[in-house]
């Protein structure tokens, strides 16, 4: 994984996906006698997360890996999903919306944290970062024109 270079970034979250996150998974883990366990592990493990004050990066792939990163200064707007399956399980999906074209929508599932709390630290690094690259909303822009 991408280790953090600059010495102001500080790492909000660092892991991977849960891997019985649900209540349908811990169900399909059973009724397959283990293998579907076997399955949802490989993938978990195989999917890292890195969230930090100035970017989110996802790494994934088994044999090749796939880096996804976006700077945090591109995100829009972030919807948390609890739903109760995986509430139960105490795990969480974070859905960001970007102005990133090539991952306008990037969804990182089944958080092994409160996604509350996550979303929290992240506002204000948000916000600190759209300053700091002057990046300014339409809405905001109307009221210079």
């Amino acid at each position: 994984m991408t280790k953090v270079p600059l010495s102001d970034e500080r790492i909000l979250f660092k892991g991977h996906p849960a891997v019985i996150g649900s209540v349908t998974r811990l169900l399909i883990s059973i009724f397959t006698l283990g293998i579907g366990a076997l399955w949802f592990w490989l993938q978990s493990k195989n999917t890292q997360y890195l969230i930090t004050s100035q970017r989110i990066v996802i790494e994934s792939g088994i044999f090749s890996k796939d880096i996804e990163t976006l700077e945090i200064y591109q995100v829009d707007d972030i919807q948390l999903e609890k739903p109760l399956n995986q509430r139960m399980m105490g795990s969480g999906n974070m859905l960001l919306l970007t102005r990133d074209i090539s991952a306008p929508k990037l969804l990182l599932e089944r958080l092994p944290i409160d996604v509350r709390e996550l979303y929290e630290q992240m506002r204000p690094c948000i916000q600190q970062a759209r300053l700091r690259f002057y990046v300014r909303d339409e809405e905001n822009l109307r009221e210079f024109l």
